[in-house]
């Protein structure tokens, strides 16, 4: 599970007057609920602990698999558009493949791109915490996006710091709640905080991903042998 991925898919609820419904959060909880053991919440955790902390030391590693898995999903979809095809698996595997090789050489140009949808997750959280109107929601992404682009080419290493502490953010975050959803007495707690308040999903994956940032800024500081 990719945090990326979580926070790209939509939904849509048509009303009258209502507001439309933008950020997945049944879809969020329904990832949470889909871990059904503490060894795979405890990985979840690990893995993501790891990322949020060291995400400097293997991100060319997680640019690969995110371009990867982006690659899967576009290849799936242009598939499943193009009439008369219906091998969605075969296309996404050959364009996970290509995105995958080509995120080597284009390193640069891939840490960017990624600390720019970084930025704009980060700044829709925030717009999705204050209680602003869903349907604007872009709005929001886009400022994080400009400036999240705009330092990842000035600065590589903020957006490698960036990224890697979001992306480890997030498995932090499904393990740690998937984990209290496994025990009676907090599940309904969790359950009510994730569906019911529209600030916890947001600050719960902001925090971790700032201390992340400031943590690996200290770490990099003192590795005289690390560059992109």
């Amino acid at each position: 599970m990719n945090c990326f991925d979580i926070l790209a898919q939509t939904t849509t609820t048509a009303t009258g007057t209502a507001e439309e419904g933008i950020v997945p959060i049944q879809a969020i909880w329904e990832q949470i609920t889909s871990i059904q053991s503490i060894p795979e919440a405890l990985t979840f955790l690990s893995f993501g602990t790891i990322c949020l902390f060291y995400g400097w030391r293997v991100f060319k590693i997680l640019v690969v698999i995110n371009f990867g898995l982006a690659g899967l999903v576009l290849g799936m979809e242009i598939v499943k558009r193009i009439n008369g095809l219906d091998n969605e698996l075969a296309g996404g595997l050959i364009c996970m493949g290509l995105l995958a090789v080509l995120s080597v050489p284009l390193m640069r140009w891939a840490i960017s791109i990624l600390g720019a949808v970084a930025g704009a997750i980060i700044t829709s959280g925030a717009w999705y915490a204050s209680g602003l109107t869903e349907h604007y929601i872009w709005a929001g992404a886009l400022v994080g996006f400009v400036a999240g682009g705009m330092i990842s080419f000035i600065v590589f290493r903020v957006a490698v710091m960036l990224f890697t502490s979001l992306w480890g953010s997030g498995l932090v975050v499904v393990g740690a709640l998937a984990l209290l959803n496994l025990f009676p007495k907090t599940s309904t707690d969790v359950e009510n905080l994730v569906l019911n308040h529209k600030w916890f999903i947001s600050a719960a994956l902001i925090v971790p991903t700032a201390i992340g940032v400031l943590i690996q800024n200290q770490f990099v500081k003192k590795s005289k042998d690390w560059n992109i």
